[in-house]
């Protein structure tokens, strides 16, 4: 059964008409079908196409967010540097302190 609607549903079209590499609209990211295919909907159908896109809104910001952490992460690392004491070359069986004193 159907819902009852007071308001048509607007389309959330933005006016940014481009796709992206998985085929979603980069301004109101409703699939190219979900797209051609609007004035056909039912107020039921264009609700359901709405939250979807809102889902995929979330889904894409979360994306954007988590890359933004990584890259601060690896431009963190890139400026301290990490220090791994382990693997290290230098050893102090090598080192000669015969002649040094603390008594000066």
């Amino acid at each position: 059964m159907e819902q009852l609607s007071f308001f048509a549903v607007p389309s959330p079209c933005i006016g940014v008409c481009q796709s992206d590499s998985r085929g979603y609209c980069v301004g109101c990211l409703r699939s190219r079908d979900e797209r051609f295919n609007w004035m056909s909907y039912s107020e039921l159908q264009k609700q359901d196409v709405i939250r979807l896109c809102l889902q995929r809104k979330r889904r894409r910001q979360y994306a954007i967010h988590k890359a933004k952490q990584q890259e601060m992460l690896n431009q963190q690392t890139a400026h301290t540097g990490q220090l791994n004491f382990e693997d290290s070359n230098d050893s102090t069986d090598d080192i000669d302190l015969a002649g040094f004193s603390l008594d000066d």
